[in-house]
């Protein structure tokens, strides 16, 4: 499943983030790609030993924990791995697919879905479109400030090169409860269609085995 949420950050939020990341000390993307991925890899991130580093991935991390439709569209185990990435004039990032497995030592995770957290405005630079690679054709996105593009960590994706301007994005992970994409869309199917009843009817009959029905297969099917 893919999902767009917007406005995923409060404007202070976004300012906060846009101040500190300004004064940040950014260097090469390549530390931090596959073996492979260099080879595609080309703009510049926020360097992880800075003291502003922990606290800007707080900030986004309870951004994303708080939003309900995220909680319920992802199901999150772990959020992990965030960078702040800044692509400027003919920076991109070539066809390449995410790392199944990231982390080090005992803390190591799953990437189930990844996520992209626009904060340039879209109409702030030129170029710069992610492009997840389907089968049945490609789907292009460029965001506005402050929303996020969730898709499965599983597809071949890319960046198109700038052309003008600069595009400033947070990226990352989670690893799911569900780690089979398909598994959780029913689970949030399910849910979504359950929360209309209840808006509308109350605690119905309908809901009770719509209720159930979630509870069970989460209890099925959560690792």
């Amino acid at each position: 499943m893919i999902l767009t949420i917007d406005e995923i950050l409060t404007s202070e939020e976004h300012q906060q983030l846009i101040k500190s990341l300004s004064q940040g000390n950014f260097v090469d993307g390549q530390t931090t790609a596959g073996w492979h991925a260099k080879l595609v890899k080309h703009n510049t991130q926020l360097e992880r030993g800075t003291s502003q580093f922990p606290k800007l991935t707080n900030l986004v991390t309870n951004a994303l924990q708080r939003h309900l439709l995220f909680k319920l569209a992802v199901q999150p185990k772990y959020i992990h791995s965030l960078r702040f990435s800044r692509y400027e004039k003919g920076m991109s990032y070539g066809s390449h697919t995410d790392n199944a497995l990231m982390g080090s030592g005992k803390q190591i995770f799953r990437s189930d879905v990844s996520f992209t957290l626009f904060l340039s405005s879209a109409h702030s630079y030129s170029g710069g479109e992610l492009v997840i690679e389907k089968p049945e054709g490609e789907l292009r996105y460029k965001l506005e400030a402050r929303s996020i593009l969730l898709y499965p960590s599983s597809f071949l994706h890319r960046v198109e090169p700038v052309i003008d301007g600069t595009r400033l994005v947070v990226v990352g992970w989670i690893e799911s409860l569900i780690r089979d994409d398909n598994k959780r869309e029913i689970l949030f199917d399910i849910d979504t269609v359950r929360r209309s009843i209840f808006a509308k009817e109350g605690k119905t009959v309908e809901f009770d085995l719509l209720a159930k029905t979630h509870a069970n297969l989460l209890r099925q099917w959560a690792e």
